[in-house]
């Protein structure tokens, strides 16, 4: 019999959004109206060796273990870690285009941060504070809205906080699905340590509740309870050596990732920009992280603590792992909001502001009555088939068409590289590298692009130097007969070779500038030539992005990038 104080809900509201459908379209919202789109989604050209090694995996029907888009180190050993996103995408690029994979990309995106929403509020009661707190979570994790493997990790970061959150609760049993997922997390990106460092943090706040426990059967159960953690973080780092490479595959993420080359000239591993305009939403946010760490501290909420304090230093050391910090932040930063915002009127205040947080938690109340009913969630799904029909649109916006920007990369050059009358050899900086694989290969390999884990950092600092026209560039493109070479036309190296009698410029179009060797005019040759043998046979396992070419981190604001 149905419960007669328990009101009728009108079935018109059901169509009505939620917060949850704010949160849904947040991201949406910040990449359309304050970004650029479906442009900032391709702003790093390392989608299109991706596409390109999804493809490659699907025609041959085995994961690669050496390099077969370079021909300076073709053939050499490389680690394919992101293969499954790159099967995936490659799969919806071949059948539906870029249009698909940016979706596709945005969808991860919008699905992260509802969850997140949702996470929050078992936090969190009040839905005003949650949805507060996602605006800056939103803007910051901004910096990395780019169609990368990389959203996986934001979207697992958040899956397991759900899962670890209802095993503090006491659903135990749900930890056994962590290693599972971090086997699919392996494979899709090398964030999988990630839900490690989570395993590690839920363990390291129980046993520091049983260091201060002054009764022993309080400490007994604090170091029981930290137990499944630990088994945990030990199921999932046995479960990530399920992929391709083994146990080799952690060894080269602990070479790339501990090589102090890539935090000198990688924008992304680089510590984080104050003068950055997301700083107007990371500043608050971890002003109030702190403050949270130290309530939670007073509650003896240790794991929250640690989660906050641990990631807001990764977060300020290398701005990379600024959304991980948001992430780990908002729902233990929520709650403490919340719990200061009832403290308020009974606090020696001003008579206002206690009468303020007294309406404020009255309304959230009264709102949250109404957000609690079950939606269908039409708004979200309207919003998502419009995005769907302009980007597939004969005449598309300029923020819904899924190419890479004609102002940043030689899209109108590619008819002269095509064409003949150059050679194969052609040299251009890693991010081009990236375009030229995506737009010309097989027929053209790259001197080099952004896999720079591959590379190393010996061959990125030779590429720099000549970038930089340091005093030996000429001999370190001799090393590869280099007969064309493309660049942006601002670059030092541009310039000099505008006065060399060596080259000749045979296009320009004021953002690419193409120059031929006048030695291969001479001879004719457009030949691909060989490589030396001992060419780049020495080399490190670790760097990515020049900073040269490295776009910047994704801005909110006006845009005049980084996995």
């Amino acid at each position: 019999m149905r419960d007669m104080a328990s009101p009728r809900v009108n079935p018109a509201v059901r169509l009505l959004p939620s917060m949850t459908d704010v949160a849904f379209l947040m991201p949406a919202a910040f990449l359309f109206l304050r970004m650029e789109g479906a442009t900032t989604m391709l702003g790093d050209g390392d989608t299109g060796w991706h596409v390109r090694t999804g493809e490659w995996i699907l025609a041959n029907g085995k994961v690669p273990h050496v390099d077969m888009f370079s021909f300076t180190k073709a053939g050499q050993p490389w680690f394919a870690w992101e293969w499954l996103w790159d099967v995936m995408f490659a799969w919806l690029h071949q059948r539906a285009g870029m249009e698909a994979v940016v979706l596709a990309s945005i969808l991860v995106i919008s699905v992260t941060s509802a969850l997140l929403f949702r996470l929050i509020l078992r936090h969190c009661a009040n839905v005003f504070i949650a949805i507060l707190v996602m605006v800056p979570v939103t803007a910051c994790s901004a910096i990395h809205y780019l169609a990368r493997p990389h959203l996986f990790t934001l979207l697992f970061a958040v899956i397991f906080c759900w899962i670890f959150e209802l095993a503090s609760e006491g659903r135990t049993r749900l930890l056994f699905w962590l290693p599972a997922l971090t086997a699919i997390w392996t494979n899709i990106h090398g964030g999988f340590f990630v839900g490690v460092i989570f395993a590690c943090t839920y363990a390291a706040g129980e046993l520091a509740g049983a260091m201060i426990a002054s009764d022993a059967g309080e400490r007994r159960a604090a170091v029981q309870r930290s137990k499944p953690y630990l088994w945990t973080a030990l199921g999932c780092m046995a479960a990530s050596l399920v992929n391709p490479y083994g146990y080799n595959l952690h060894r080269h993420i602990f070479e790339y990732l501990t090589d102090p080359y890539q935090f000198k000239v990688i924008m992304e591993f680089q510590s984080f920009n104050f003068h950055h305009p997301v700083t107007m939403y990371f500043e608050p946010m971890l002003a109030a992280g702190v403050a949270a760490a130290v309530w939670n501290l007073a509650q003896r909420r240790f794991v929250y603590a640690f989660l906050i304090v641990g990631w807001a230093h990764l977060a300020l050391v290398a701005q990379r792992n600024v959304p991980i910090f948001m992430i780990a932040a908002a729902p233990p930063v929520a709650m403490a909001l919340e719990e200061m915002l009832e403290w308020l009127p009974k606090l020696q205040l001003a008579g206002w502001i206690r009468t303020a947080a007294g309406k404020l938690q009255t309304a959230a109340v009264e709102f949250s009555l109404t957000d609690r009913i079950a939606r269908f969630h039409v708004v979200s799904a309207a919003v998502a088939v419009l995005l769907v029909t302009l980007f597939y649109a004969p005449s598309a916006p300029a923020k819904c068409k899924a190419v890479y920007d004609p102002k940043r990369y030689p899209t109108k050059a590619l008819a002269v590289l095509r064409g003949p009358e150059l050679a194969q050899t052609i040299f251009t900086d890693d991010e081009w590298g990236d375009f030229l694989i995506y737009s010309l290969y097989p027929n053209t390999k790259v001197f080099v692009d952004g896999r720079s884990d591959f590379y190393g950092a010996r061959f990125g600092e030779k590429c720099m130097d000549v970038l930089n026209v340091k005093y030996d560039w000429e001999k370190n493109l001799s090393l590869y007969h280099i007969s064309a070479i493309l660049l942006p036309t601002d670059t030092p190296l541009a310039g000099t070779l505008k006065e060399s009698h060596k080259w000749r410029a045979v296009y320009d179009d004021g953002v690419a500038i193409v120059f031929r060797s006048i030695a291969s005019e001479a001879t004719g040759s457009d030949e691909v030539s060989d490589v030396r043998p001992d060419a780049g046979k020495v080399r490190d396992h670790k760097v990515t992005k020049s900073l040269t070419r490295d776009p910047q981190v994704t801005q909110p604001q006006l845009r005049s990038e980084p996995s």
